[in-house]
């Protein structure tokens, strides 16, 4: 059986003619250069809501049934202050992941000029997407649901609303640690409210009926236990992602490596910014991705 290297499989075509941008779907969002970058997508909002309720809950079990009712003040404080700054940082983080363009290719953009403008060696090719009508950099691929090619894309995240790719991967990356870190708080700050309760009268370690406060507690556990698993795994995948240099896409179709191999520090800069600073923590701080290079469009 003679075997057909991975980029056959890719649309490939020389001829400027061949796609017809107007005949291509119509971006996920209308609007000028410039508008935000928001996925119209029901089940993607959906989930991007879900998750803020998920956090609003365990932000009001935390205050309002085991801190605010707490007589150690110095510890309803310190907690208060961490889980809130945490918190803060997880929603930051979410925004900035789902309203950051992930790396969209100019749709429409595979047209007898551009593809001249590339100036094209002999035996030199260029991808073209005949979905979105655009050039497909290497390393791009296709969204579905957002309706265009994303470069380095890693997976579309319903939970973002948004697609994972080369300019939103470090706030994926934060919101996925800091949910993390706030379930991993949480379940923590269940622990002890337990077992103060069962020392003192449940009647006075909050302002709700036991009843009521053992439901609330057990589902706050429930939800920290099952996101701290999932977010965890998540965040180590996509850390292994950028150390490897791999998207997810690139590791579940097992695609020929084309591109040079670079250090896992150099990986992990390419992402989070150049120098190493708190910034890398910040979801407020842009990474410099630089400008892309026309040379990506060809192979």
């Amino acid at each position: 059986m003679m075997l057909i290297p991975n980029h056959h499989f890719r649309d490939i075509e020389r001829k400027p003619e061949y796609l017809q941008p107007e005949k291509c779907a119509p971006p996920p969002y209308p609007g000028p250069a410039g508008t935000m970058w928001f996925i119209r997508d029901g089940c993607g909002i959906a989930c991007a809501i879900v998750t803020w309720f998920l956090v609003l809950y365990a932000e009001f079990v935390v205050l309002f049934v085991m801190l605010i009712p707490s007589r150690d003040y110095v510890y309803s404080i310190i907690n208060g202050i961490l889980f809130n700054l945490l918190a803060f940082l997880a929603l930051a983080s979410h925004c900035r992941a789902m309203l950051t363009d992930p790396g969209a290719v100019p749709k429409g953009n595979a047209t007898k000029e551009f593809i001249e403008s590339l100036q094209l060696k002999p035996g030199q090719v260029v991808y073209k997407c005949p979905k979105c009508c655009s050039i497909k950099p290497d390393r791009a691929h296709h969204c579905s649901v957002c309706k265009r090619c994303i470069r380095k894309m890693d997976h579309h995240c319903p939970w973002v609303n948004n697609c994972v790719g080369e300019n939103n991967q470090k706030y994926f990356v934060l919101f996925t640690m800091y949910i993390a870190l706030i379930s991993l708080h949480a379940l923590i700050m269940v622990g002890f409210h337990f077992l103060h309760c069962f020392e003192e009268d449940w009647t006075k370690c909050s302002y709700f009926s036991p009843p009521t406060t053992v439901i609330l507690l057990i589902l706050l556990c429930f939800e920290g236990l099952l996101f701290l698993i999932f977010t965890s795994v998540m965040f180590g995948t996509q850390v292994h992602s950028i150390c490897t240099d791999e998207t997810g896409i690139e590791q579940l179709k097992k695609e020929e490596r084309r591109w040079a191999k670079k250090t896992k520090w150099m990986n992990l800069k390419a992402v989070f910014g150049h120098p190493f600073s708190l910034g890398w923590a910040s979801p407020f701080a842009t990474p410099d991705q630089g400008k892309a290079d026309p040379s990506q469009y060809v192979v």
